[in-house]
């Protein structure tokens, strides 16, 4: 089942992003950053257990949000549940007059099926490179950043 995040959720999404993290497949995320950024949350449900989740983040810039903390636990994969968090992400941002929604990931080839196209990294507001410096890869950046328009 998909649905928006509740406080009950923080820890597993927490445990699942770290899972991730400790791979080098995405940001170490503290889970003071989950609590603070719950409302951002999407996840992803099956048996009362996180095993998905995604974020919309807005970006302080008037019409644009990042999709992020896209995580799905191994078991689950190839099973859509990635696809259709990213598409309630592009929906809600619809629905709240966001414009443009980029992703910066280490899988491309997932984003452009969903309709997202490559950009360069310099195009994007440099307030979304603070959290670069949590990064493994800093400052040799290895994602590749994506967008599209809604």
């Amino acid at each position: 089942m998909l649905r928006k995040a509740k406080i009950k959720d923080a820890k597993e999404i927490y445990n699942l992003l770290a899972n991730f993290a400790k791979k080098g497949l995405l940001l170490v995320r503290p889970l003071n950053y989950i609590y603070e950024n719950l409302r951002d949350f999407w996840i992803y449900e099956k048996n009362s257990r996180v095993i998905a989740c995604c974020s919309l983040h807005i970006v302080g810039w008037q019409d644009l949000a990042e999709v992020k903390s896209l995580a799905v636990k191994d078991a689950y994969h190839k099973k859509g549940i990635g696809s259709k968090l990213v598409n309630q992400c592009l929906n809600e941002a619809k629905e709240i007059g966001i414009k443009k929604v980029f992703a910066l990931t280490y899988a491309p080839e997932f984003f452009k099926k969903l309709g997202f196209k490559p950009t360069k990294k310099s195009s994007l507001p440099h307030k979304i490179w603070s959290e670069c410096v949590n990064c493994p890869y800093f400052p040799d950046c290895k994602e590749t950043a994506l967008i599209k328009t809604l």
